[in-house]
């Protein structure tokens, strides 16, 4: 027992082996997710071909943009106000937001199968197969960030491992069947099979009822969380639109496979933004001075291992490449310089952006990701115009570096004007 007033604190060695320990199952997690996603992006790559890979891709980036809607709604307000609480009241804040996540994964669905048969052909049905799954991928995610604030990285890892399983017979059926929309099917039904196995996991029952609210209670975060993660998602969403209008559908998938190949660091950068936000959460709770070092050795650190896989890439050779995309590494491998600095710049952002959220900062969160997206639609449709492909590529990278900068300056002002808060008024006798 402690003497009353006196303070409690966690030894700095536990304490940072606890830190290392989460970080780690976050970057396991991510590596199983990611391998999934990899496998079915060159599996689709190599057996439809770059115009049936565009397509696909097409409805990726879309998927892209209804997740991180999810997100903005159902599970930043989770990791943000939920992480490290007694165990009761997450269960139930849990419940809540996973019945946000399959809510909002019923509604939008229902609307893309709807427009995927209204547009009709290869498109179209491509769009009905994402608008079927999209419940159960939202579902699966939600238990991820569900795991990893409640310091349970471990479970999250076993569901994304899950999903792999799933996938393998589910994407031997795709296979014979031919289609996109194949595919599709069998990538979310396997994330549906590891939605279904999180509620074993967690044994909380999502409750969409609770949807309202839980909207109601955290309104103030969600809304500029969801324009926020919408900025993001939707500016990739606009720029692979605007570049299959400027220079063909083809073009996309082309985008989509130099992605693929920065897979391995993806996986890090992602598995990392699973539990950045959670640890610069419990970082400004314990030691709040140390929240500014923790986010730039975060960021600084994804910067360098982009960089570092970059050059790896760089040294494969033509042949193997071919073995891995098909047809479509030729036209891929010539954007791999500016995509790894678009992603290291965007690594060393994502530093800055977890310190933002850690501090409930949204205005300033919101108005950086405003400024990052804007200029990556910029330069990604004006590069386009002036140079193809490589002339998008060279222009999200260049937008990259200047959203990066922005990050920064707002952390900077948001720490500075949290210190100033924290200074005691004197005042004269």
């Amino acid at each position: 027992m402690t003497a009353e007033g006196e303070e409690t604190t966690t030894p700095p060695g536990p304490a940072r082996r606890g830190v290392v320990g989460r970080l780690s199952w976050g970057l396991a997690d991510q590596a199983a997710s990611s391998l999934s996603n990899f496998v079915v992006g060159v599996y689709v790559a190599r057996s439809l071909g770059l115009t049936a890979f565009g397509v696909f891709s097409l409805a990726w980036v879309t998927y892209g943009v209804v997740l991180n809607v999810s997100r903005g709604l159902a599970t930043d307000p989770l990791v943000v106000r939920f992480s490290g609480v007694p165990e009761a009241v997450w269960r139930g804040a849990v419940a809540r937001s996973s019945g946000t996540a399959l809510l909002v994964g019923t509604g939008i669905g229902t609307v893309s199968l709807a427009a995927g048969l209204a547009i009709g052909g290869q498109v179209g049905a491509a769009f009905a197969g994402l608008g079927v799954v999209l419940p159960g991928l939202l579902l699966q995610d939600a238990w991820r960030y569900a795991f990893f604030a409640a310091g349970v990285g471990r479970k999250a890892f076993v569901n994304d491992v899950v999903w792999g399983v799933a996938l393998v017979p589910a994407m031997v059926v795709a296979a014979r069947v031919g289609t996109v929309t194949a595919f599709l099917l069998a990538w979310g039904g396997a994330a549906a099979v590891a939605g279904a196995y999180g509620w074993l996991q967690s044994g909380i029952r999502p409750r969409p009822g609770g949807a309202r609210d839980w909207h109601r209670d955290h309104r103030d975060l969600g809304y500029r969380y969801l324009a926020e993660n919408v900025g993001v998602s939707g500016a990739g969403q606009i720029r692979a639109y605007g570049l299959g209008v400027i220079v063909g559908v083809g073009a996309v998938g082309v985008v989509r496979g130099a992605e693929l190949l920065l897979g391995p660091f993806l996986a890090i950068l992602m598995g990392l933004s699973l539990v950045t936000v959670a640890e610069a959460a419990r970082v400004l709770r314990q030691a709040p001075h140390r929240l500014g070092p923790f986010c730039f050795l975060l960021g600084g650190g994804q910067a360098v291992a982009a960089l570092l896989w970059g050059a790896v890439l760089l040294l494969v050779p033509d042949r193997l490449g071919e073995l891995v995309l098909g047809d479509v590494w030729s036209s891929a491998a010539e954007l791999i310089v500016p995509v790894t600095l678009g992603v290291a710049a965007a690594g060393l952002g994502t530093g800055a952006a977890s310190g933002l959220r850690a501090l409930a900062a949204a205005r300033r969160s919101l108005r950086s990701q405003l400024f990052a997206s804007a200029c990556y639609v910029t330069g990604g449709l004006g590069g386009a115009v002036a140079g193809g492909v490589v002339g998008s590529a060279w222009g999200a990278a260049a937008a990259s570096v200047c959203g990066s900068a922005v990050w920064w300056l707002q952390l900077r002002a948001a720490l500075r004007e949290r210190q100033d808060h924290s200074v005691p008024e004197v005042r004269n006798p």
